[in-house]
């Protein structure tokens, strides 16, 4: 539509400001799902570890061991890695599990979206002992 002044439209200075507005609501929203990202990886590597916790207290109540199953054999974790499909954010091991004991660990995989994460290593024990081991916070502040 036109006016009896001439054809209508935007303004450099307007798009100008548009775009600041933009670019600022991006700077304040970014870090935010940044962290929401990290929490969001960091309870599904939480969650694998007390998954795998749980298969080794399984064998335990079967074996009597956290090591071997009951034909001797020596046990594999059956989560390896968080997230358990696509591009893994932590690995997770057991730290020389022994017929009494074990440690599991999800560690930050090098290079990954969660190599900076201020938690560094999740671990968790046979005696259900929650802990971090690399990090800037605290147990209760990565485990909650």
């Amino acid at each position: 539509m036109t006016s009896p002044t001439g054809p209508r439209g935007f303004t450099l200075m307007e798009l100008v400001i548009a775009l600041a507005i933009v670019g600022i609501l991006a700077a304040i929203a970014l870090p935010g799902y940044q962290s929401y990202a990290r929490r969001a990886a960091r309870s599904e590597a939480k969650a694998d570890l007390l998954e795998d916790a749980q298969f080794l207290e399984r064998n335990f109540t079967e074996a009597n061991r956290y090591d071997r199953n009951a034909a001797g054999n020596p046990i594999s974790l059956p989560i390896t890695q968080s997230p358990r499909t696509g591009t893994a954010k932590y690995s997770i091991t057991a730290s020389t599990p022994t017929q009494t004991t074990f440690t599991l660990q999800a560690a930050p995989v090098s290079g990954g979206p969660m190599s900076g994460d201020p938690c560094g290593t999740l671990t968790l024990n046979h005696l259900g002992q929650k802990g971090v081991t690399g990090a800037s916070r605290s147990v209760s502040e990565c485990w909650n």
